[in-house]
């Protein structure tokens, strides 16, 4: 997830974040909760199962257990762009395409998505109903996207709509109009998309959670809805039993290409990963997507062939808003530029994460299609404390330097090692006061993130929802993207990146996404950190755990 979305351990963890780590989907992130450390700490106290059945749930050891914290939001697909969140909504929901381990893109309910020009696009449905007995119509889709762009709605995921015809009238404040002049509803399952400008991956795009249909009772209260959503993908939700767990089952009408291999997903609450690693060893938990860094040099002798070691589209940088002191204009890029140079990157990978992680290089991820290794500018990704002392120097003779640099962190999600590291370097390299700061759960800081009153650095990423850099690039830097944590606004960038979309091949967007994100290295909108390789795991009861290109496991794929 997240999203990319947001991450909680990386998708904001990651996920914006995509979904921001990412990260982002500003994150996609494990988050763990209070109330989950303790249902967790009882199991290893005890050895009692993880958590108790629902009326609705199969008996306790038919469900796959799966780490997961409380979702920052209710489970609406447009508002959904981190990690713990995403996770549940890709389960519930079908869109017009899926996307495999790998990240390779099928029709999921498209019959079939014809273009030309990759500008205007004819789609058909496949007979599909939600959960509720409606079926899914062309206007399932149509009303949720309007939905989703709307600005009076204020949808996190806003921004996947940016290209479609009419955008600008919706998403304006106060809107011009509640629909897209490039959606056009023809028939129960046919509907047109007309964008502004051929898209080089809109297409892939599709797959795309703010891309999913809801069902017409879903408008009469979105709120509620979201705490017991009505999905039309390979499982339905049974519980939500908040700060503990999430329960799915498998959906008998979803005829998709991801129908499930197990009974059942619990998503269990954690408050740490140590605590997760230890049900994990103890057969309490059945599989974790990020090792505690307590266990990163011992979990493959742990867990022998149930160790899973993989490069993942993941990334993890630190945000600062243009509302805090110092980190405005020009002052504020030297900032950013002196503390990027502060940081000994490659000393925390190897120390903290034991190898596990490798210094970023871009806003992007090393196993995207199109990756640049030595972007002009990359440099300023590198530890140089001569030059760090440097341009903090240039920065204080604009305006002297006061107070402490914090960055917040998520206290659920196994930051507070890489993070005081972080801190350290900063402060041993330009003598000021830097401390990593924990708020106590994912869902609290992306709160404060997402008000824009955190009022100091912060810990996100992106973890991917779909394989393309654009996806991260766009989520989290376009000038009106809600995805947008750190206000960064250059129509020089914007233009860029629409013209990386609009390129005939995918080499000439390469071209144009370097030239982007080579702009982004003198303006410097957060500091890139970290690119991910996922360390997980499953017990003894699970014979298949494939984890996907995202950083997520593949969960219909998990067999026990």
């Amino acid at each position: 997830m997240t999203t990319i979305r947001q991450m909680a351990t990386v998708r904001d963890q990651l996920g914006p974040s995509g979904r921001a780590s990412t990260i982002s989907r500003t994150e996609r992130e494990l988050r763990f909760t209070r109330w989950g450390a303790l249902v967790a700490a009882l199991v290893v106290a005890t050895g009692l199962t993880v958590a108790g059945c629902s009326s609705g749930s199969s008996d306790d050891d038919s469900f796959v257990t799966v780490n997961a914290g409380e979702p920052q939001n209710p489970l609406v697909p447009t508002n959904t762009n981190e990690n713990m969140g995403g996770r549940v909504v890709d389960r519930l929901f079908a869109g017009l395409k899926y996307y495999d381990a790998d990240g390779k893109a099928y029709n999921e309910v498209a019959q079939s998505i014809d273009t030309t020009d990759r500008q205007h696009y004819k789609v058909t449905l496949k007979d599909w109903k939600f959960t509720d007995g409606t079926p899914v119509t062309a206007k399932s889709f149509v009303d949720a996207w309007n939905y989703g762009a709307l600005g009076s709605n204020a949808q996190l995921m806003n921004w996947v709509f940016t290209n479609i015809q009419g955008y600008e009238d919706v998403s304006a404040d106060p809107p011009k109009s509640k629909t897209m002049s490039g959606l056009k509803v023809v028939d129960d399952k046919t509907f047109t998309i007309d964008l502004k400008q051929p898209s080089i991956d809109f297409e892939l795009s599709l797959g795309f959670s703010p891309f999913y249909p809801l069902p017409e009772s879903a408008y009469k209260d979105l709120k509620a809805f979201g705490e017991r959503p009505v999905g039309n993908g390979p499982y339905k939700l049974t519980t939500w039993d908040h700060n503990v767990k999430i329960e799915v089952v498998p959906n008998p009408d979803y005829h998709g290409g991801r129908p499930p291999k197990n009974k059942g997903l619990r998503f269990v609450m954690y408050q740490s990963y140590d605590t997760a690693y230890a049900d994990l060893l103890a057969n309490n938990l059945d599989a974790l997507d990020t090792m505690p860094s307590s266990a990163l040099a011992t979990y493959k002798k742990d867990l022998g062939d149930r160790a899973i070691s993989k490069p993942t589209a993941q990334n993890e940088r630190i945000g600062i808003q243009p509302n805090v002191p110092h980190f405005s204009g020009p002052e504020g890029v030297l900032r950013r530029k002196a503390i990027s140079m502060a940081i000994n990157r490659q000393q925390i990978c190897d120390t903290i994460w034991n190898g596990t992680k490798t210094p970023a290089r871009d806003w992007t991820a090393t196993t995207l299609p199109g990756f640049n290794n030595n972007l002009p500018g990359v440099d300023v990704l590198v530890y140089n404390p001569d030059e760090a002392k440097k341009v903090w120097a240039q920065a204080n003779e604009m305006s002297p330097w006061s107070g402490r640099y914090e960055i917040a962190y998520n206290s659920d999600g196994g930051h507070q090692a890489w993070l005081e590291a972080v801190a350290n370097s900063i402060k041993n390299t330009l003598g000021i006061e830097a401390v990593a700061t924990p708020y106590p759960t994912f869902k609290q800081q992306r709160d404060a993130i997402t008000s824009h009153t955190i009022g100091k650095a912060f810990r996100y990423g992106w973890q991917g929802d779909y394989p393309s850099m654009l996806e991260f690039l766009t989520s989290n830097f376009l000038s009106d993207s809600e995805t947008n944590d750190v206000g960064y606004k250059n129509p020089e960038y914007d233009k860029l990146i629409a013209a990386a979309q609009a390129a005939p091949t995918p080499e000439e967007s390469y071209k144009q996404i370097a030239a982007a994100q080579t702009l982004m290295l003198k303006d410097m909108p957060d500091i890139p950190v970290l690119n991910y390789v996922s360390n997980a795991g499953h017990s003894d009861k699970v014979k298949k755990a494939p984890l996907a290109w995202s950083g997520l496991f593949d969960f219909e794929n998990i067999e026990k």
